[in-house]
C-alpha cells in the first residue's frame, strides 16, 4: 500500500508538470459545458462537439461534459451531432472562458433517410477516433432487435457483434476473441457485476429500460480500464425526467417490468428512476401443486438511481441494482422426503461526486460497492438398508455457499488542456472478499446418529489497486494517438503481485474517409472464475490470485481499416488480432466445484481448508487470433449491421490432454450475423436477425465399459 502511495504522489507530479507546461499559451479560449437531451434533462455521453470548417473537435464523456480549446478567437459555428438526436449549431463569438449547455432534440418523426445522415450522422465517423476495437450499440436498437421469449438484453445483442461468441444455444454467456467467461469486465455505473445472468444463463441481469448507454471494448483498451484480458463492457443507468414524471412497463411471455422516473423537487434539480422486472411463471403453476409438494422458480431484478444537481460545478448520483434467481422444491408424500432450494444474485451500490474544477479540469469520484452471492440447500430422507437386510430412516444435508464483495473508491480526472492534447488519469483501490466454499454435510443415523462434520473454507480478503495515466494526442490533422500506462498491484495474506500495463492506440486518417488503426495492449487479471463447464453457471467460484495462483495476463495486438461513407450513414471496420494469454485457469481433471469423498477426507485429516481449493487449479497457456469485419448503420428509416469472424483459439495446459495442445471448448472457425431495424411508422417497426456459426470444439468417447452395482440386501 505504501508503494502504491508513493506511484500515486509521482503521478500527481507528473500531472503539475504536465499542467504548467501546457499551460504556457496566453491565447487559448476554451469553451466547456454539458450536454443534454431536450424535454428529460438527461446527461447525453458520446456526443460529438466540433468547430464547423475546421478540424478540432471532441466528445462528451460519460457525464455528459465537454471541453473544446482553440487559439483563435474569432466568429465560429460549433456543431453538436449524435446519432438519433437532431443536430445543433451555434454560431458565436466566444470570450476567452465560456460555459455553454446545449440540449438536443430527438429524432421524434420519421424523415427521409438521406436527412436523417445529414442532421444526425456528420463527425460520428469511426475514421476519425484512435480508438479501435470499441463498439457502441444505441439503447432503441437493443430494444428493436428480436429476442428469446420476448426478453430484450442486452448481453445477446452483444453476441451478434464480430469477436463475440455465445455458449450453448439461447445462453447469455460471451467469450470475447478467445477469452472465457470471467475475462470480461461487466461494470454498471462503475460497480463490477460478477454473475450477469438470470434462468441458469438463459437471460441476463441489464434491464434495457434502466439503462442509457452500452458500449463494448474488444481490444486497444484505453489505460483507464484494467482487472480483465479480454473485455469491458460498459454500461450508464438512465438519470430520470426532470421535466416530468413518465412510466412505461410490459408483460412478456415469461416476466413483467415496469419503470418510472421523473423530478422530485419543483426546481427540477432532483430526479429519480426506479426500474423492475419479474419472472411470474411460479405463480401460475403453484396453486395446481398438491398441498404435500411444493416448488418453483423465479428471478426479479430493480434498479433505482437518484440525482441531485448542485448547478454548473457539482453533481451528486447514488444507484444500485439488486437481483436475485431463486429455485426450489419440496415433498413430502412419503416418510421419504427432499427438500431443496437454489438461489443466487447480485447488489451493487454507487455514489458518484462529479466536480468541475475549471473549464478544462473535470473529476468525478466514485465510492462503489458489489456482492454477489450462491447458496444451495439439500435436505433428504431416505431409507437404507444394511448387510442384514435391516432399514433405517437416514438424514443427507448439503449446504453451499460461495461469493465475492467488493468494497472500492474510484478517482477519474479529465484535464483537456488544448486541442491537441485531452488528458485522462486516475487511480481506483479495492477491497475484496472472497468465500471460495462454504458447505456443511450432515450424515445423521437414526440409531447410531452419526455425524461426520461441519466444514467450511475461511474468507479471503485482498487488496487491488490500480493507477493509470493516458493521452490522446493529435501531432498532426491527420493522426490521432492514445498512449497510457497504467500500474496494477494485487495483495492477499499470502502473496502481493504488481505490473506496467503500456497501452498504444494509433489512427492514421486517409482521403475520402479511410484510416489505418493499429493497437496494443497488456492486462493482468487477479480473480478468477473456476468452472466446470465454462457457462458461467451460478455455481461456479470466484477465487484470487495467491502464492500458487498467479495472475493472468494478456497482450494483444490489433491491425484494422476503417471507412466511412457520411452520404448512406455507414461505417465499415476490418480487423486482425493476436493475442496470447498465460496463466489461464482451468480445473483440473476430475475436479468439482462440489467437495468429493477426496476432499472431505483430506478436510477430516487436518488438511487447511484454504489450500484444498488451490490444489483443484491447474495453469496454462492459451493463444487466438482471427479476422473480423463490420458494417452497421446507425441511423435512418433502415439501420443494423452486418458482423463476421474468422478466428481460432487454442490452448496448452501441462495437466489438461497430456500436456499437448487442444482447440478450446468455445472455438468457433465461422460467425456470421445480419441484424436489421426497418422503421414502417412512428408506431410500426419490423426487425430481423440471421445468424449462421460453426460448431464448436469436441472430444467424443472413443470406450464404453459396462460394470455391475453390488447392492447388499437387494
Amino acid at each position: 500500500m505504501k508503494r502504491t502511495l508513493l506511484n500515486l504522489l509521482g503521478l500527481f507530479a507528473c500531472l503539475a508538470i504536465l499542467s504548467s507546461s501546457f499551460a504556457q499559451s496566453p491565447e487559448r479560449f476554451t469553451i466547456s459545458g454539458y450536454v443534454k437531451e431536450e424535454g428529460s434533462g438527461e446527461l447525453l455521453p458520446g456526443v460529438s462537439v466540433y468547430v464547423k470548417g475546421q478540424t478540432i473537435g471532441t466528445q462528451t464523456n460519460k457525464y455528459g461534459f465537454y471541453s473544446i480549446s482553440f487559439s483563435k478567437s474569432e466568429e465560429l459555428t460549433l456543431v453538436y451531432s449524435f446519432v438519433g438526436y437532431q443536430q445543433v449549431l451555434k454560431t458565436l463569438k466566444p470570450p476567452k472562458r465560456l460555459e455553454l449547455n446545449v440540449s438536443l432534440q430527438p429524432q421524434s418523426q420519421v424523415l427521409e433517410e438521406v436527412k436523417v445522415v445529414s442532421d444526425a450522422f456528420e463527425q460520428q465517423k469511426v475514421s476519425e477516433t484512435a480508438q479501435m476495437s470499441q463498439i457502441s450499440v444505441p439503447i432503441q436498437q437493443i430494444k428493436s432487435i428480436p429476442a428469446f421469449l420476448g426478453e430484450k438484453d442486452v448481453l445477446k445483442v452483444l453476441q451478434l457483434m464480430p469477436g463475440v461468441q455465445k455458449g450453448r444455444e439461447g445462453n447469455a454467456g460471451i467469450y470475447v476473441r478467445g477469452g472465457g467467461p470471467d475475462q470480461n469486465l461487466l461494470i454498471l455505473d462503475d460497480a463490477p457485476v460478477y454473475n450477469a445472468y438470470h434462468l441458469l444463463g438463459f437471460f441476463s441481469v441489464f434491464n434495457g429500460d434502466a439503462l442509457k448507454s452500452v458500449e463494448l471494448t474488444k481490444g486497444g483498451f484505453p489505460a483507464r480500464f484494467g482487472g480483465r484480458l479480454s473485455s469491458v463492457i460498459e454500461m450508464q443507468m438512465k438519470e430520470g425526467n426532470r421535466e416530468k414524471l413518465r412510466g412505461e412497463g410490459g408483460i412478456g411471455i415469461l416476466s413483467a417490468r415496469l419503470a418510472l422516473d421523473g423530478p422530485l423537487t419543483k426546481n427540477k434539480k432532483m430526479s429519480f428512476l426506479f426500474s423492475g422486472r419479474r419472472m411470474y411463471g411460479d405463480l401460475f403453476y403453484r396453486p395446481f401443486i398438491p398441498s404435500n409438494q411444493d416448488g418453483g422458480y423465479y428471478f426479479y431484478d430493480a434498479n433505482f438511481k437518484i440525482n441531485y444537481d448542485f448547478g454548473q460545478k457539482d453533481k451528486l448520483y447514488l444507484s444500485s441494482y439488486l437481483g436475485k434467481d431463486k429455485g426450489f422444491v419440496e415433498d413430502n408424500t412419503t416418510p421419504e422426503t427432499t427438500k431443496g432450494q437454489l438461489y443466487w444474485g447480485n447488489s451493487t451500490a454507487t455514489l458518484r461526486w462529479n466536480h468541475l474544477f475549471s473549464e478544462r479540469l473535470f473529476a468525478n469520484t466514485s465510492l462503489i460497492y458489489s456482492d454477489y452471492f450462491f447458496n444451495t440447500y439439500l435436505a433428504k430422507k431416505t431409507y437404507q438398508y444394511d448387510t442384514n437386510n435391516q432399514k433405517s430412516l437416514r438424514k443427507y444435508e448439503l449446504d453451499y455457499q460461495s461469493g465475492i464483495r467488493d468494497m472500492g473508491v474510484k478517482v477519474d480526472i479529465d484535464y483537456l488542456p488544448n486541442p491537441e492534447h485531452t488528458l485522462k488519469m486516475g487511480f481506483q483501490v479495492t477491497h475484496h472478499r472472497f468465500v471460495p466454499r462454504s458447505f456443511s454435510t450432515v450424515d445423521i443415523d437414526s440409531a447410531a446418529n452419526i455425524f461426520l462434520n461441519k466444514l467450511s473454507i475461511d474468507p479471503i480478503d485482498a487488496v487491488e489497486t490500480g493507477l493509470y495515466l493516458e493521452d490522446t494526442y493529435r501531432p498532426l490533422s491527420n493522426l490521432r494517438i492514445n498512449a497510457g500506462l497504467r500500474w496494477a498491484t494485487f495483495s492477499t495474506g499470502q502473496a502481493s503481485y504488481g505490473g506496467l500495463e503500456p497501452r498504444l492506440s494509433v489512427a492514421w486518417t486517409l482521403p475520402r474517409d479511410y484510416a489505418l488503426k493499429a493497437s496494443y495492449a497488456t492486462m493482468n487479471q487477479f480473480v478468477h472464475l473456476l468452472s466446470n463447464t465454462g457457462v458461467g453457471l451460478p455455481t461456479d467460484r470466484w477465487v484470487p490470485s495467491t502464492a500458487s495462483v498467479l495472475p493472468q495476463q494478456s497482450r494483444q495486438i490489433a491491425l484494422g481499416m476503417a471507412k466511412d461513407f457520411p452520404e448512406k450513414g455507414i461505417t465499415l471496420t476490418f480487423e486482425g488480432y493476436y493475442k496470447t494469454m498465460k496463466n489461464v485457469v482451468n480445473l483440473r481433471e476430475g475436479t468439482s466445484s462440489l467437495l468429493d469423498e477426496d476432499g472431505l477426507s483430506s478436510l477430516l485429516e487436518g488438511e487447511k481448508s484454504n489450500d484444498l481449493w488451490q490444489k483443484q487449479i491447474t495453469q496454462g497457456t492459451s493463444w487466438s487470433n482471427g479476422y473480423e469485419l463490420m458494417i452497421q448503420k446507425k441511423v435512418g428509416r433502415f439501420s443494423g449491421w452486418l458482423g463476421y469472424t474468422l478466428s481460432w483459439t487454442k490452448q496448452q495446459d501441462p495437466n489438461l490432454n497430456g500436456g499437448k495442445e487442444f482447440w478450446a471448448h468455445y472455438d468457433r472457425r465461422h460467425d456470421f450475423s445480419l441484424v436489421g431495424i426497418y422503421k414502417a411508422s412512428k408506431r410500426l417497426t419490423l426487425s430481423a436477425t440471421w445468424v449462421y456459426g460453426t460448431g464448436n470444439a469436441i472430444t467424443l468417447a472413443q470406450s464404453r465399459y459396462q460394470t455391475f452395482a453390488n447392492t447388499p440386501g437387494v
